[in-house]
Parts: structure tokens; C-alpha cells; sequence
């Protein structure tokens, strides 16, 4: 089988001897990454049902929800959702098979609410959210790409990732992660909607943590204000293990208690006051966004995880990415990953498959080349793999 596979030297600073540095992690309460989980929620619900009457995954999308937030009165001791928020399911998906309609809408429906609940602890989903599907049937032309047997690219796109992470990266994912794991016991005054923003100067980290405080369990000012010091400490001693940089720490800068102003909800996630949210415009298929870094604008979420090259591509690269620098030895500092697609070719067949390294010093493009060549073509070979693991949500998606 032919494969369009280049490798090749990338004269460019690897990105921890770079000055500067930003990286952002949007947390799973983010209106953003709720319409992202929604997303591949509907499309991972819609996944089983069609394995389980037809033995196979039928053609659909579901990566077009919107959040629209709601209106909420949170007071210290407990607040009030006025208005509930609005969750929009939009795309397309096989309806209807030799005359039989199937209960997409009802399977669409209740994954988002299940979703939205696991996440929103909080949140009383059949109370303060309204839930609406729109999904419809798909084209009929893609539709008969998809269902070929040889499993041919629906669209022309691309994908593209890197490796490693940054110790910047790191601290930015792990903070929410942290944040929104085991620390959820400690403090369960901070909700879900948890934005981490990373700024490295040189040898300096200053992190930018807003957490949405959840107004039940905060009688008072004080109380705020101690849960913030106490968030502040933990996610400095995380950090402390993670990197010997300097690192500074700010939890909700956007507070003025001399005015009474504070990152307060009632339900721990924003969009209960206004926030809104769409697929991605949030986190990458890595955790991250990275605007130093190579980034795709395509969403993940939602996209088929069959033939849907803008999905697959950008995890592939990612996974592979982190193989190239896995087997490396220390030859390589950092490595980006690109392939492109042509719809109608089978996905297994790139138009390109691409790595650009920074070696590190000594290191001869000649003594990876055949490894990295070899890793890319391992990974297209077993491209079909990634759909049983994302459909069984082994995959991180953003």
C-alpha cells in the first residue's frame, strides 16, 4: 500500500526554551466543554443503538449543540435558577431504516440529559435545563460514502498535534483535572465551571484559575474568601510537584468584595446566568488549547467516529505524536504531527502524513526517520481501532 509519509527536520525553538509561553484548559463545566461532552455523548449513545439493531455504526453528526445560558439569583446560604438553561441538539443521523423509524430522538435526548447531570452535580437537569433535539436526517451523498465497505474520508480536512507537553501544558490540564477531581470532596464549595489560564515568562508560571463557587455551601464573604486561599494553596502545592519554576497563583481576579462582587452560582456552572456555549470552541482533543503550538480549528465532539477524518485525523496525530516522542530515546525535543485527507479515500490513505522534528542536540534526522515513518504507518494501518475506543469513551476527546 502506497502511504504519502514525510518526515522532516523543523528548525524551530521546541517550546520550553522558548521566553514565553500560553496555554489554556477549559474545565468540564465550561458552557464550552458541556457542549462538547454533550455532543459526543448524543453521538456515542446513537453509536450503541445502531450496533445493537444493525450490528454496525450508521451514518450521523451530532457536533452542532449550543448551550444558551439561563438566568439565576445566587446569594451567600443559596440562590435561585430563574430561567433554565437552554441545550440545543443539532445534526444529522440515520432516522429511519427499510421503513422502520427509530427513537433517535429519545436515545439523543436522554444522553444529554445523563451527561449533563454526571458532570453538574449541582445542577437539577430536568428542572433548570430545557433539553431540545432538532437532529435530521443526513445527506444522502455522504451517506453513501459512509456505507461503502471500505471505509472512505466524508470530508476534506485535516489533522494535526504535538508532543510533548510542555511542563506549562501540564500544570494548566492537571490544575483542572485537580480542580474537578479529587478535590471535589475537600471543597465542594467549587463547582464545575473551572477555566485554567497559563502565562509562562521565562522560568515564571503565573496561573489564572476561575472557579465557579457554588452558593449553598457559602454562608458568608469570609467563607468565600477562605475557600479561595484554600484553592490557592492547593493548586501551588500540585504545582510544586509538577515543576521547580516559579509559579504564582490568582482565583478569581474578577471579584470586588468592596462592591460585592464574587464568582458566585447556584449551580456551580455559569451557564446557569448567560454564559453560552458551543462545540468546539473550546479545549483540542489533547485537554488544551495551545496557541503556541499547531492547532486545528475542527471540532471533535460529535463528529462519526467511523469515517469522519476531522475527528479521527486529530486524534490520530495526537496519539502518534506521543508514540514518535515515546520511542525517541531523548533524540527528539518535540515533534508535529499533520495529515490531511481527501474525501472519497479510503482513511487509511492520507493524502500526507506528516512529522516535523526538533532534535535534540546530537541527534541525526537519519536515526529516527525509519522509526517515525514506521510509527505513522502502524497507526493508519490500525486506524480502525480508534472507533470501538472512542464509542466506549477511552478516548479523550477535549
Amino acid at each position: 500500500m502506497a502511504r504519502n509519509i514525510f518526515v522532516e527536520h523543523l528548525a524551530h525553538t521546541p517550546i520550553e526554551k522558548q521566553e514565553t509561553e500560553i496555554v489554556e484548559r477549559k474545565g468540564i463545566g465550561h458552557p464550552d466543554s458541556i457542549a462538547d461532552g454533550v455532543a459526543e455523548s448524543v453521538s456515542r449513545a446513537l453509536c450503541q443503538m445502531y450496533i445493537e439493531r444493525y450490528g454496525r455504526i450508521l451514518h450521523h453528526n451530532t457536533d452542532e449543540v449550543q448551550v444558551v445560558g439561563g438566568q439565576s439569583d445566587p446569594r451567600f446560604g443559596g440562590g435561585v435558577v430563574l430561567d433554565p438553561a437552554y441545550v440545543l441538539l443539532v445534526g444529522r443521523a440515520v432516522t429511519q431504516v427499510e421503513g422502520h423509524r427509530l427513537p433517535y430522538r429519545h436515545v439523543a435526548v436522554q444522553a444529554a440529559h445523563d451527561y449533563i447531570q454526571s458532570i453538574c452535580t449541582n445542577l437539577h437537569v430536568d428542572s433548570e435545563t430545557i433539553i431540545d433535539c432538532k437532529i435530521g436526517q443526513g445527506s444522502v451523498d455522504l451517506r453513501g460514502l459512509y456505507e461503502t465497505k471500505k471505509l472512505l474520508a466524508n470530508d476534506t480536512s485535516f489533522g494535526v498535534s504535538f508532543a510533548p507537553y510542555s511542563e506549562t501544558e501540564k500544570l494548566a490540564l492537571e490544575t483542572e483535572e485537580l480542580i474537578n477531581g479529587p478535590l471535589k470532596k475537600k471543597l465542594p464549595e467549587v463547582g464545575q465551571d473551572v477555566k485554567v489560564m497559563a502565562y509562562r515568562s521565562k522560568d515564571k508560571i503565573f496561573l489564572t484559575v476561575a472557579a465557579a463557587m457554588v452558593d449553598r455551601y457559602i454562608p458568608d464573604k469570609d467563607h468565600y474568601m477562605n475557600v479561595k486561599e484554600e484553592l490557592k494553596d492547593l493548586i501551588l502545592n500540585l504545582a510544586a510537584r509538577k515543576t521547580k519554576r516559579e509559579v504564582a497563583v490568582e482565583v478569581n481576579t474578577g471579584d470586588n468584595p468592596k462592591a460585592n462582587i464574587f464568582y458566585l452560582t447556584v449551580t456551580g456552572v455559569s451557564f446557569e446566568n448567560g454564559d453560552d456555549g458551543s462545540v468546539g470552541r473550546g479545549n483540542r482533543c489533547n485537554g488544551l488549547i495551545t496557541p503556541y503550538r499547531p492547532m486545528s480549528l475542527e471540532a471533535t465532539a460529535g463528529k462519526n467516529p467511523v469515517t469522519h477524518v476531522g475527528k479521527l485525523y486529530n486524534i490520530l496525530a495526537f496519539e502518534l505524536a506521543q508514540r514518535i516522542v515515546d520511542e525517541a530515546s531523548g533524540d527528539i525535543e518535540e515533534v508535529h504531527v499533520r495529515m490531511v485527507s481527501q474525501i472519497g479515500r479510503p482513511i487509511s490513505e492520507p493524502q500526507a502524513a506528516t512529522a516535523q522534528v526538533m532534535l535534540a542536540d546530537g541527534a541525526k534526522l537519519a536515526s529516527v526517520k525509519g522509526n517515525i515513518e514506521g510509527v505513522i504507518a502502524n497507526g493508519l494501518d490500525h486506524i480502525g481501532n480508534l472507533t470501538e475506543r472512542i464509542v466506549k469513551g477511552k478516548v479523550r476527546i477535549f
